[in-house]
């Protein structure tokens, strides 16, 4: 299903994978594939821009199919072009033009604005692994707001729900609902009654066993603190 929202038009297509399309013709990726997820199984190549939010995010194959000839590719620092986390293969190299950000940082490209956010989780919090390590560091990772034609969406990367993102301004939000490694329905929710950005539409979830979530709860929770919440259902 496709989501229209202002000036965009929205399609969530498995895992952290979104595409965005402003009015102006503007394509926007985040997080492309993995294609033995069975995300993003097909090769639009209209991308004008991809956002890859860390290193098991990155996938070259999967950048190739949507990023067309001209496109830009922003990667975490973090991302080691080299390696790809979740295979021992070897990647070959990008042919695109590809920068490099850190959290907190801010760029013009062309039409679009681009800022990134922190993305990481908490040494305290619930989302570590058996000896009690954040499953996402802090600096290994970000989150993306994009504004297109207007609007201002807002992908926070596999993260905790932290107090850095409490100021942002959103208009459409697309937090991971999954839990495990990221936030889960419950801190999506309550993170999405803080930013009150004009409509959620939740991601990163049931496409692996790790990561189902109850998409309907979800809504329903979001619904009742006042918030605007749609489904891209998979």
């Amino acid at each position: 299903m496709t989501v229209h929202f202002g000036a965009l038009t929205v399609d969530w297509l498995g895992l952290a994978t979104v595409r965005l399309e402003g009015q102006t013709g503007t394509v926007i990726y985040t997080d492309p594939g993995p294609e033995h997820y069975g995300v993003l199984d097909s090769e639009p190549r209209d991308g004008d821009l991809v956002l890859i939010s860390h290193g098991d995010h990155y996938d070259p194959d999967s950048i190739r199919r949507v990023a067309h000839e001209d496109a830009i590719v922003i990667v975490h620092d973090s991302v080691d072009a080299g390696v790809l986390e979740w295979t021992d293969e070897q990647p070959e190299a990008l042919p695109y033009e590809v920068e490099r950000v850190r959290a907190n940082e801010s760029f013009i490209l062309g039409p679009l604005d681009l800022s990134t956010t922190p993305a990481y989780n908490e040494p305290a919090g619930p989302h570590t692994d058996e000896q009690g390590r954040p499953y996402h560091p802090e600096g290994e990772g970000c989150g993306f707001l994009v504004t297109v034609d207007g609007v201002t969406a807002f992908w926070p990367g596999d993260t905790d729900a932290l107090a850095a993102h409490d100021d942002l301004v959103v208009g459409l939000f697309l937090p991971p609902i999954g839990g495990g490694t990221t936030m889960d329905r419950h801190e999506a929710a309550a993170l999405a009654e803080r930013l009150q950005p004009d409509l959620v539409l939740p991601v990163h979830y049931d496409t692996f066993d790790a990561i189902e979530a109850d998409a309907e709860a979800f809504v329903v929770d979001v619904a009742s603190r006042g918030v605007p919440v749609v489904l891209d259902s998979k």
